[in-house]
């Protein structure tokens, strides 16, 4: 399975949106908390091309983008295969 990162905050519907649906599918996560790890938030945002929003997301360290993005490579049948999921998962 990738390693996926996300960048949240704690009180982010979007955040608890990307998180719900990888919980879902079982895929573990590291969650870092941009509001409690002071220069999370300019990691994140140096790593996602300037983004400041969140979630951001990683997956084997590539950026794939926000909570939308996501459930938009669950629409189209991709996350799986970009997860390394198995048919088990």
């Amino acid at each position: 399975m990738a390693e996926v990162e996300i960048y949240t905050t704690p009180f982010c519907p979007y955040c608890h949106r990307a998180k719900s649906l990888l919980k879902k599918k079982n895929v573990p996560h590291v969650e870092i908390d941009v509001m409690m790890s002071p220069g999370k938030r300019r990691e994140m945002r140096e790593r996602a091309g300037g983004v400041n929003s969140v979630p951001q997301i990683f997956v084997d360290g590539n950026h794939i983008g926000g909570s939308d993005d996501l459930h938009e490579l669950e629409r189209d049948g991709k996350l799986d295969a970009l997860l390394g999921a198995t048919d088990g998962s």
